[in-house]
C-alpha cells in the first residue's frame, strides 16, 4: 500500500510539475498585477490571445485567487512586451469556449499539458479594455 501511495504521490508531482514548465514554455507569458481590498498587489504570469481586435486572457479556474481579485477589482496592469498599460477587465463568459480555442491554436502542446489539471467548465474568458490615464 506505501508503494501506491508513493507511486501516485510521484506522478502526482511529475504531472504538476510538467503544467508549471509548460506554462512558462507555452509561448507569450504577460504578466498581469491585480490588487486586493486593501490595494496589496499581486502579480500572476498568464498566457494572452488576440482575437477581434480584443486581447484576452483566461482563468483557468474561475476561483482562482487571481481572478477573485480581478473580479472585485476590474482595474487591472499588465506588462507585456516590456510595456505596461493599464485595463478594465471583463469577464465573458460566453467567449470562454472560442478563447479556449484561441489558446490551444496558440500555445498548443502546452495548452494540452496544462489542460490536463483543467476543469474547462470552471474556466473564464477575460477581455481587456485599455484604459488611458494621461492627464488632459
Amino acid at each position: 500500500m506505501r508503494v501506491l501511495v508513493f507511486l501516485v504521490a510521484f506522478v502526482a508531482a511529475l504531472l504538476a510539475g510538467a503544467v508549471v514548465v509548460a506554462s512558462e514554455m507555452g509561448g507569450e507569458v504577460v504578466v498581469v498585477t491585480t490588487s486586493d481590498e486593501r490595494g496589496v498587489e499581486f502579480e500572476t504570469s498568464l498566457w494572452i490571445v488576440e482575437d477581434v481586435g480584443s486581447q484576452w486572457l483566461r482563468a483557468g479556474n474561475r476561483e482562482s485567487a487571481w481572478c477573485r481579485r480581478l473580479l472585485a477589482n476590474p482595474v487591472i496592469k499588465m506588462e507585456r512586451g516590456g510595456e505596461v498599460a493599464t485595463y478594465r477587465a471583463h469577464a465573458e463568459p460566453d467567449a470562454t469556449a472560442r478563447v479556449n480555442g484561441l489558446m490551444a491554436r496558440d500555445y498548443g502542446l502546452a495548452d494540452r499539458v496544462v489542460g490536463l489539471l483543467r476543469d474547462d467548465a470552471k474556466s473564464l474568458a477575460i477581455r481587456l479594455e485599455p484604459i488611458d490615464l494621461r492627464p488632459f
